[in-house]
């Protein structure tokens, strides 16, 4: 529960700052700009398609699981929400660009420590980390940072697709690269740093 209100908050934190968020958002909201959508209802919906991709990874039909991520992404939906309302409200939005650059920053520290704290709990996750968990412990050798660049080659795809059919790149942005560079590496301090005493119980089968 930590670590989903604290993934829902950063995001959300970098969402408002509009200074960049982070890939896999970024690539909703320009499809959600394309086809004129609800950034909402998209992540919903590549997060019910990332679970459906975590059961191909582990080879095995695990329901758990897929339940599981799929309750964890609306509640996360739901909370981003909440949570943008939130700072929308405090003025964010409004901030000079410098304040909401630092803040874009701030928040996807905060998200990225949050998947630290999920991940290494191991019980239920955002569908796209567990993805990049699947990655890093069955196929890359425990390496956060590498599992996590193989993780946003899908994002930039969808945001490249979306560049050639609308011409416009949406909500990449300093916050965006920095979380490109520094995610995994965010993550593996985290693991170290943050409850320590928190060890990763990664398994296939729940």
């Amino acid at each position: 529960m930590i670590g989903l209100v604290l993934n829902a908050f950063g995001n959300a934190l970098s969402v408002s700052a509009n200074a960049g968020s982070g890939i896999w958002t970024a690539a909703a909201v320009n499809i959600a700009y394309w086809i004129h959508g609800n950034v909402g209802v998209i992540l919903l919906i590549v997060g019910v398609l990332s679970a459906l991709l975590n059961q191909i990874l582990i080879h095995q039909i695990d329901i758990p699981r897929f339940v599981g991520e799929v309750a964890f992404i609306s509640c996360f939906s739901y909370f981003i929400d909440v949570f943008v309302s939130m700072f929308g409200k405090w003025g964010v939005p409004n901030l000079s660009l410098g304040w909401r650059m630092l803040l874009s920053i701030v928040g996807v520290t905060i998200f990225a420590s949050s998947i630290s704290i999920y991940q290494r709990a191991n019980l239920i996750m955002h569908p796209n980390d567990d993805t990049s968990n699947i990655l890093r412990f069955m196929y890359l050798g425990g390496r956060a940072t590498a599992s996590q660049l193989v993780d946003f080659i899908p994002p930039i795809i969808m945001i490249a697709v979306c560049y050639i059919a609308t011409r416009q790149i949406y909500s990449v942005n300093v916050g965006t690269l920095y979380s490109i560079i520094f995610n995994g590496v965010i993550i593996a301090a985290a693991d170290k740093h943050i409850m320590p005493h928190l060890y990763h119980n990664f398994r296939v089968s729940h």
